[in-house]
């Protein structure tokens, strides 16, 4: 591929006090494999006596006669001129170095000619044989008797191209041209490398859309209406995809829009506008992302509303190479799948919680003020019956009891006073009170015995010391001849029990709002305890429940390890599971070889069947075994034995096959539906007449153990005479083939 490319340059760069450029001839042959000798650029040397952007050195005069080292500069009123030579291979260059001009290099005319054609025809033939060399200038002696001082080199990059020359050096102090040369490397160094990648991408940009240019020319002469750059399609990198509007159905559409999705249009659906490209023949382009999932690119054209450009109903589809396989984004999918149901999980068991506790705080709320109301009205009730009765209670009953002193209050301690001889109790030998207060609202507070009165005379006087109970209105008590649990004879005032009112206690609003709460709290307390109970209860029974489902899924799997077990016992979805297989006590007991032959979900997986497996010798004894990955969207694992991988005997256990649970699939199994046909109507009639024990109970309790649907099937005939069921959720009478699947029959 052939290509030009013009250079131009300041002329500043080699003459700093004039303006003006000059342009290099193009020339061709440059590609991309000479951008890494063509990178190296253009540069000039520019000689200059300016300190501020260099390293001061020390300044001294030398003994020697010969210029070494830098002197002091002119005195004032003499010549600010300054001669030097630059020697460059055989040649020898005079240049004039003005101080007044901040040590700027004046070549004189016929030197900056001869420099720059000698430069222009360098670059046309280096660049022509793509390869560049390496210029350095070195300052030759004065011709001055006086030393030159403050001379240093800067290399100036030209645009994108470094100009090196060999065979050039200066002839002046080593310590100040090797420190300019350290200073020019590094930042010459950084701003190549900037312009190279530039101009690299510059190139590149160019070569791609000369080949699609190329590409959609032979498009066109094919008559192929879409083509892709690169053609070539990677995942993970982007792509260019052309239509021919002029070849297309589309022709007549003002806008065009592609819609697709990657993998069979099941990953990443996409809708993206084409733009006219800048290509000849009315091409449209888009640039879209291959993701790196992606095995193909499936995709049509449309207007935006109803007219499509579908490849005659074919859809476009494009390969992608290197990238996943089909079987590979399956499992991706699945994983996809499962990272997905975990997410749901999570959002749905927050849901739930959220909810749970919403109800809770509900629940608690609406507890609250039941309990609320119940001590309000429990207050009530107990105020209306103290206050009945304060009305109807004594001081004393001085021929039955009586207390000292007259005058007390809770918390006080007063003696209680009985004439035992004044009731049913006149023979006992001993005589206990039981009290309580406020018409007994703690229930039995008071227990005391009585000792028998030396002082009071007339009459079996008996007497207690009682502390009086705090917030106590009235006192409540009856006399017995035991103790609690122990008494037999009692005298209650006839029933009545006996009532003494608390003289010095006055209730008041703030003690029946204090009674109201010590109620509630009371209440509170009581409903916390029951809800622990049963929340106890309920754990315990769950518990259970899984203990007795584990136990009884190990039984199962343990029960046939006789003959065949797996390792893990628990096989879970996603997993390798090793299967052993005890030949010795199935029909394929001394057979040379057995085949595993299986595959997943009741042998309906997507995948189909497994290929057939060698069963290799275990470690003890008679046992085979066989590993088998396990997908993620297996529930159940179904699988048979066989004596060669071509069949012959098969053990599949007298026809019902092997199968084990799978646990953590991402796949529910379905329901399982059942039927229940009465070909006469004794089964049905049995259960209708008695409606105990029959059909319509056996028709729940199974739907209540599997959890899944069932129906009941009967003669037609007999539709009128069950149409009395109607109304239960049970049954429905209707007729064949209209009924709901979990109905009855006709």
């Amino acid at each position: 591929m052939e290509m030009s490319l013009s250079l131009q340059f300041s002329c500043k760069t080699f003459f700093p006090n004039r303006g003006g450029c000059f342009n290099l001839t193009p020339f061709s042959g440059l590609t991309p494999s000479s951008w890494g000798k063509a990178s190296r650029g253009l540069s000039c040397v520019n000689a200059s006596a300016d300190f501020s952007r260099k390293r001061q050195h020390k300044k001294g005069k030398s003994k020697r006669s010969g210029p070494k080292g830098f002197v002091p500069n002119s005195s004032i009123g003499s010549s600010s001129k300054k001669n030097a030579r630059v020697k460059k291979g055989e040649q020898t260059l005079d240049i004039n170095v003005d101080d007044d001009k901040d040590g700027e290099v004046e070549f004189p005319l016929e030197e900056k000619r001869v420099v720059l054609d000698n430069k222009t025809n360098e670059i046309a033939r280096e660049f022509g044989e793509l390869s560049l060399r390496d210029e350095t200038l070195d300052v030759v002696e004065s011709n001055r008797g006086e030393e030159i001082e403050n001379i240093a080199t800067v290399d100036e990059v030209v645009d994108d191209v470094k100009l090196h020359e060999e065979g050039t050096s200066y002839i002046g102090d080593d310590e100040n041209v090797k420190d300019s040369e350290v200073t020019s490397a590094a930042t010459d160094d950084r701003i190549n490398e900037e312009a190279s990648h530039m101009l690299k991408l510059k190139l590149e940009e160019n070569l791609r859309k000369q080949e699609i240019e190329r590409i959609a020319d032979e498009s066109f002469l094919r008559g192929t209406q879409m083509f892709v750059y690169p053609p070539v399609v990677k995942p993970d990198q982007e792509i260019d995809v052309f239509l021919n509007k002029t070849l297309s159905t589309l022709r007549d559409e003002e806008d065009i829009l592609i819609l697709g999705a990657f993998n069979d249009w099941r990953w990443k659906s996409f809708t993206v506008r084409l733009n006219k490209a800048d290509l000849k023949d009315n091409w449209w382009s888009c640039r879209l992302y291959v993701p790196i999932e992606a095995y193909k690119l499936d995709f049509v054209f449309f207007n935006g509303q109803s007219v499509y450009d579908n490849n005659d109903q074919k859809d476009f589809c494009i390969p992608v190479n290197g990238g996943m396989d089909v079987l590979a984004f399956e499992e991706f999918l699945l994983e996809e799948k499962r990272k997905e149901l975990e997410k749901l999980a999570k959002e749905e068991a927050e849901r739930e919680r959220i909810a749970e506790e919403q109800r809770r705080i509900e629940a608690d709320k609406a507890a609250k003020e039941e309990d609320r109301l119940q001590a309000r009205l429990e207050v009530e009730r107990r105020q209306e019956a103290v206050l009945q009765l304060m009305k109807n209670a004594v001081k004393s009953n001085d021929d039955v009891w009586y207390i000292e002193p007259s005058e007390f209050k809770g918390n006080d301690l007063v003696r209680l006073y009985y004439n035992g001889s004044s009731g049913p109790l006149e023979h006992a030998n001993e005589i206990w009170i039981h009290g309580g207060h406020n018409n007994w609202k703690d229930g039995l507070s008071i227990v005391e015995r009585l000792v028998k009165s030396a002082l009071k005379g007339g009459g079996a006087w008996w007497y207690a010391e009682v502390v009086v109970p705090d917030q106590a209105l009235v006192l409540d008590w009856v006399f017995a001849d035991g103790p609690p649990q122990n008494a037999v004879v009692y005298d209650n005032n006839h029933m009545q029990d006996f009532h003494a009112i608390v003289p010095m206690a006055t209730p008041d609003a703030q003690y029946w709002v204090e009674e109201e709460e010590l109620i509630y709290q009371k209440l509170q307390e009581e409903r916390r305890l029951r809800e622990e109970a049963i929340h106890a209860k309920a754990e315990k029974t769950a518990l259970m429940k899984a203990e007795t489902k584990e136990k009884t899924l190990k039984s199962f799997l343990l029960s046939q390890k006789h003959i065949v077990f797996t390792e893990p016992l628990d096989v879970q979805a996603g997993s390798t599971v090793t299967v052993f297989y005890n030949p010795s006590n199935t029909n394929l007991n001394g057979k040379p070889e057995v085949w595993f032959r299986g595959s997943f979900n009741r042998w309906s997986h997507r995948n189909g069947p497994l290929p057939p497996q060698r069963m290799l010798p275990a470690e003890n004894g008679t046992h085979v075994k066989v590993s088998v990955k396990v997908p993620l969207d297996a529930y159940m694992m179904d699988f048979v034995f066989s004596e060669s991988e071509h069949g012959g005997v098969f053990d599949n256990k007298f026809g019902m096959d092997y199968h084990i649970p799978v646990f953590g699939s991402i796949v529910k199994e379905p329901p399982l539906h059942i039927i229940h046909i009465a070909v006469e109507m004794a089964p049905i009639a049995k259960s209708i007449v008695r409606y105990s024990g029959g059909a319509e109970q056996q028709h729940a309790a199974m739907r209540r153990l599997v959890a899944e649907q069932l129906a009941m099937a009967a003669p037609a005939g007999i539709s009128r005479f069950y149409v009395f069921m109607e109304h239960e959720a049970l049954f429905t009478s209707e007729t064949a083939g209209s009924a709901p699947l979990h109905g009855l029959y006709f």
